[in-house]
């Protein structure tokens, strides 16, 4: 490179061939766009071509600017945003590291060795980083595997993959994103704005370096600061997006089956729930109550009358989940296809036509959401939902999945990778599809986010006072801005129990917070034990849905009798009674990027042990799950991180003992006994148990607390629980002075204050001599249970001497 020049925040080099483009994006957040052999890539050489992401969120402030720093001989360097970019001419060596306050350089987040261009028409350009050797790497959205991907080659393609198995790659899901930790437990982020199929190569074929490669015309790559994980998440929600608040029903349980055939049936299942004294907030509607797979349509014949069902079911407390497809059959009079065609909004073939495939309509085109009228047209096709009073839908066969072509010439039976025009790779469209003068192989990926925003954009339209749900099978980067994430048709076998929890962190991980797999598994028959054992691992799940495919045995709790149908009664009633925390997490998530349920890793990354443990999970800071994920076990090893200490508090009810941490411990779980540990200095708010949500202001209140040498603190966040209307936040706090431990609260926002019956129960204190402030006490077994007054600020508790 023999040029540097600045045009604007943008810093650019060029040589003969390649361009290198560099910024700011944020505090925190370098941007570099690599575009080797941009000379003949782009006509505008060397100038690089504007970029419209569709993984970026929206509207984001302006670049940073950039200033030369002190470089040596033969070098560039610039400094912003608390980082210095250092580029060796010769070579094009690029090198981030983080500023200290006085401005010199620090820790070294990434070190590009070179990038490339290759002839190969899908892996066009590379371009390889260092990877030390004991760094981690986590992340990467939906991929199956260990915590830590170091070691695997990954691939980023949307797929439909029907059944996934314990090595399955690609999946659902696209998010070139990875959290970096250090042996130190200090973070950085990588992330690769791509939406053309990629690989990421994490120092499986070369152990000392980290392999980008696109199909596409450049490497876009986004380097974020740490120092912490929690760090590198909010940077990267400020990059892609937060995502927005969902209802509250939607934490609640959900119903689910292909093969549910009239509202008769749908009916039958909310009275079954209700007799067996189960709770549900949500049954979802497969295929079958479509008019022969036509989307937006009703089977007449089968849901005679949809308007009175729903209604029906809201009074009963329990919201329908339509799914929603994206194939729009090709049928002379049906009006979407109609409409569709007329406007132009369906992607089309290399050769001009509309491309026209099967999925479960057949013949079947498809809209093009790439486009923004295409959005626009489909968003306003949800109001044949709003105006039934739906509030929730499920976007799936949306990578696009598509089972053949029709009227064009197929190479589905192609192996390897082809050149020629018409390939298609899975079960999907040609890479020469076109979406307006882009290709399939360019939009693949991000085909299903314009799909989902259309739907928020569609509920925000035509019913704007609520707060709707919107769940998606597949997605890019940014996808969370728009949907919740569920990962697919799963098996009911416990190496898919097993295998849910590490995906689930790794996609909190990669900035999508809500996310969950079918419960008790999609594929083959599940037994009672595993159902039991699944919805007790479920307690954390962003959302829980118990799904089965139409070719197993009924999935519905009670089918399995007892001693199954107890436990999971109990297992529900558990997750009903810690929605307060839940959904003070959920919000959490919208505004701090840190999903609700987190790897050890997230909050203990200095931690060898906490990095690679994923068969338990935390919840907030202070609670972990610890889910028994074998048959035939009543008992297993339990890694508690971090140098707190952590009470038992099994089923959420009595505390037990109490364990030190940074140290494994046996938990004896018999099949109606869900291990959970509250660590020292954190309170989590309960309520009571309800066959249904209502709304999130808890009339009746228990805060599980745990006090530590410090004190404690806990959260609470309270709104209606759909709407946009006011909300409080409620901040528990406790602090010790020699014998006495002042425990107080504190309030902020404005909705009104809720007439409620609130209680503390405490462990972590050795001895209680009296409790000042509160309505009642009682200290008994190193347990001591308070009984709030109504509008109280603070109480204090005298411990006697330690």
């Amino acid at each position: 490179m023999h040029t540097l020049r600045q045009d604007g925040a943008h810093h650019r080099a060029w040589g003969d061939t390649d361009v290198l483009e560099l910024s700011c994006a944020a505090p925190g957040v370098l941007r570099i766009r690599l575009a080797a052999g941009a000379r003949d890539a782009y006509m505008t050489y060397p100038h690089l071509p504007p970029k419209v992401s569709a993984m970026l969120a929206p509207n984001r402030p302006a670049p940073l600017p950039l200033t030369p720093g002190t470089a040596q001989p033969g070098e560039w360097c610039l400094t912003g945003g608390g980082l210095s970019v250092t580029v060796t001419q010769a070579t094009g060596h690029i090198r981030v590291q983080e500023l200290h306050d006085d401005g010199t350089p620090g820790r070294t987040l990434a070190e590009l060795h070179d990038w490339t261009t290759t002839p190969d028409p899908v892996r066009r350009r590379t371009a390889a980083l260092h990877a030390p050797p004991a760094h981690s790497y986590l992340g990467f959205g939906q991929k199956v595997g260990p915590l830590d991907k170091r070691g695997m080659h990954l691939t980023f393609w949307n797929t439909d993959c029907f059944p996934h198995h314990l090595d399955t790659d690609p999946m659902h899901l696209t998010v070139p994103f990875t959290t970096v930790l250090t042996p130190q437990g200090q973070a950085h982020g990588l992330f690769m704005d791509e939406s053309w199929r990629s690989e990421i190569d994490v120092a499986r074929r070369d152990p000392t370096r980290l392999t980008l490669t696109s199909a596409g015309q450049e490497l876009d790559l986004y380097v974020l600061q740490g120092p912490t994980p929690q760090g590198v998440l909010r940077r990267y929600a400020d990059l892609t997006g937060h995502a927005p608040l969902p209802p509250l029903w939607s934490l609640g349980a959900g119903q689910s089956r292909w093969g549910y055939k009239s509202a008769d049936e749908i009916r039958s299942i909310i009275a079954a729930y209700r007799e067996h004294d189960l709770p549900l907030d949500s049954v979802y509607l497969d295929i079958d109550y479509m008019d022969a797979y036509k989307v937006w349509t009703w089977d007449n014949s089968r849901y005679p009358d949809p308007a009175a069902l729903v209604k029906e079911a809201r009074e009963a407390g329990v919201h329908l989940v339509p799914i929603v497809d994206p194939g729009v059959k090709a049928e002379p009079g049906y009006d979407v296809y109609a409409s569709g065609t007329a406007a132009d909004h369906m992607v089309r073939t290399a050769r001009g036509d509309v491309l026209l495939g099967e999925v479960w309509p057949d013949p079947a085109a498809f809209p093009d959401f790439t486009r923004p009228p295409v959005q626009d047209w489909w968003a306003d096709l949800h109001k044949r939902f709003t105006d039934l009073g739906i509030t929730g839908q499920w976007n799936d066969m949306n990578e696009p999945a598509n089972f053949s072509l029709r009227g064009t010439p197929s190479t589905l039976g192609i192996t390897g990778f082809n050149v020629g025009q018409q390939y298609t790779e899975g079960k999907t469209l040609p890479y020469d599809a076109r979406h307006g003068n882009r290709t399939h192989l360019e939009m693949h990926n991000v085909y299903a986010n314009g799909m989902a925003e259309a739907a928020r954009t569609g509920y925000a339209r035509h019913a704007p006072a609520v707060r709707p749900f919107i769940l998606t099978r597949a997605g890019a980067a940014g996808i969370q801005r728009s949907a919740a994430v569920w990962t697919g048709d799963n098996a009911s076998r416990w190496s898919h129990l097993q295998l849910s929890l590490p995906m689930l962190m790794g996609l909190g991980l990669s900035g999508i917070p809500f996310s969950a797999p079918d419960v008790g598994g999609f594929d083959l028959d599940s037994s009672g034990e595993l159902l039991a054992r699944w919805y007790q691992a479920a307690l954390g799940y962003a959302f829980l849905r118990n799904h089965a495919s139409n070719f197993t045995a009924y999935q519905e709790p009670w089918r399995f009798g007892e001693p199954y149908l107890s436990v999971i009664r109990e297992a529900l009633q558990m997750r009903y009674r810690l929605l307060p925390h839940l959904y003070t997490l959920t919000h959490q998530a919208t505004t701090g990027a840190l999903p609700p349920l987190r790897p050890l890793a997230l909050h203990h990354p200095q931690d060898p042990q906490a990095r690679t443990e994923a068969s338990s999970y935390l919840l907030g800071e202070g609670l972990l799950v610890a889910p028994v994920l074998h048959a035939n076990t009543a008992q297993r090893q339990v890694y508690l991180p971090g140098t707190d200490r952590w009470t038992e508090t099994f089923n959420l009810s009595a505390f037990g003992d109490t364990h030190d941490g940074q140290r494994s411990v046996t938990a004896h779980a018999a099949l109606n006994t869900l291990p959970i540990y509250l660590r020292a200095g954190h309170a989590v708010p309960l309520t009571d148990t309800a066959p249904h949500t209502t709304h999130a202001r808890w009339e009746r209140l228990s805060w599980l607390a745990h006090a530590g040498p410090d004190g404690l603190q806990g959260t609470l966040y309270e709104d209606d629980g759909e709407g946009h209307g006011p909300h409080r936040l409620t901040r528990l706090w406790a602090e010790r002075s020699g014998t006495r431990l002042v425990i107080g609260r504190q309030e902020e926002g404005d909705l009104p204050r809720t007439v409620r019956t609130e209680q503390l129960h405490l462990t972590g204190l050795d001895a209680v001599t009296d409790v000042q402030g509160a309505r009642s006490h009682r200290f008994e077994d190193g347990l001591l249970r308070v009984t709030l007054p109504e509008g109280w600020t603070e109480i204090s508790i005298l411990t006697g001497e330690r």
